[in-house]
């Protein structure tokens, strides 16, 4: 092999090399699934966000329509306020709703939309009114724990006290 080839073969394999960590950067920055169409933003509040992102999907039916534009706290509220960026090609009824939802049991946030039944559609600057908050998995835990021990308790209260009426 003469040194033109090496030199071209090892210049090829360093080309692909950065390709390559380029688009596991952008993958990670969830910045490969680029859209140019138009968008219009939408506004919407929750009470937790969980560990929802800036440029997270938003999906209806499990297509993506949109993406999140920003995420930030609202000081009247006292709630998180979500920014949508939903392209225009897809229009909401005024009285859609969305959810934080996780896709698989540990995946990544995204915002789910369930479209509504009004005649009107949401238009650029206007707000969703129905929201569900992110399911913290640490919350559920905790609360089927204290069930569970506010049942064991309750459970053995009723023999002690028809152990002392017997006697």
């Amino acid at each position: 092999m003469t040194r033109e080839k090496t030199d071209f073969w090892v210049g090829l394999f360093i080309l692909l090399g950065l390709i390559a960590l380029v688009f596991l950067a952008l993958r990670a920055g969830n910045m490969s699934s680029f859209s140019f169409a138009p968008t219009y933003r939408v506004q919407a509040y929750f009470d937790n966000v969980g560990s929802l992102k800036v440029r997270a999907p938003v999906k209806s039916s499990g297509v993506v329509v949109g993406r999140v534009a920003s995420i930030g706290f609202d000081n009247q509220r006292f709630q998180a306020s979500v920014q949508l960026d939903l392209e225009q090609q897809y229009a909401f009824p005024t009285d859609s709703s969305v959810s934080i939802l996780t896709s698989g049991l540990l995946g990544e946030q995204y915002i789910g939309v369930t479209p509504g039944g009004e005649d009107k559609t949401l238009a650029d600057g206007g707000t969703i009114k129905f929201t569900q908050s992110a399911v913290v998995l640490e919350d559920l835990i905790s609360k089927f724990l204290y069930n569970s021990a506010e049942k064991e308790g309750s459970a053995a209260a009723p023999e002690s006290a028809s152990g002392s009426v017997a006697h």
